[in-house]
């Protein structure tokens, strides 16, 4: 069993401009990246777990989430970060749709249990909103932070 670390992509790894689609929107929160390095090197696998309303609201496509993902992917493989396409999951539904991928529902972190073998218990959640945390609580995920805008990466010690 491998111990995970979710992380919520805007607000947590992207400063959130709103349904950031574009790479030319696209900016990391400082320091995100030497952070995740650091989880990677105690153990952590990193994994994105998102919402992505703006595909089901029809503000953006899919293709421009996978073009910007791809992005995301490779600068963050230019820092060393072991990560790929498969540690990124995404909810594309907009709320009204039900679904059970969507924050707070668990399912993607129950596919991300089921896919890499993650120990709920051992992992950690670092989300923007109360509904990333109800939804790793849900899944078993044993620790959460709920960071807020400008959030200290220093103060969170794994």
């Amino acid at each position: 069993m491998r111990k995970a670390l979710f992380l919520d992509r805007d607000g947590v790894i992207n400063v959130d401009h709103g349904y950031v689609s574009r790479i030319e929107d696209f900016e990391f929160v400082p320091g995100i990246l030497d952070f995740i390095k650091a989880a990677q090197a105690k153990g952590y696998l990193p994994i994105v777990v998102t919402n992505q309303s703006g595909i089901g609201r029809g503000y953006y496509s899919a293709e421009d989430f996978e073009r910007l993902t791809g992005h995301m992917l490779e600068k963050m493989r230019e820092q060393g970060i072991v990560i790929d396409r498969s540690q990124v999951l995404h909810c594309p539904h907009a709320p009204e749709e039900g679904c059970d991928c969507r924050k707070p529902e668990p399912g993607m972190f129950l596919q991300a249990q089921k896919r890499f073998g993650i120990d709920m218990a051992d992992s950690v959640m670092i989300g923007d909103k109360p509904s990333d945390i109800d939804a790793a609580k849900a899944a078993g995920v044993g620790w959460t932070f709920l960071i807020e805008k400008n959030w200290p990466i220093r103060d969170i010690i794994l």
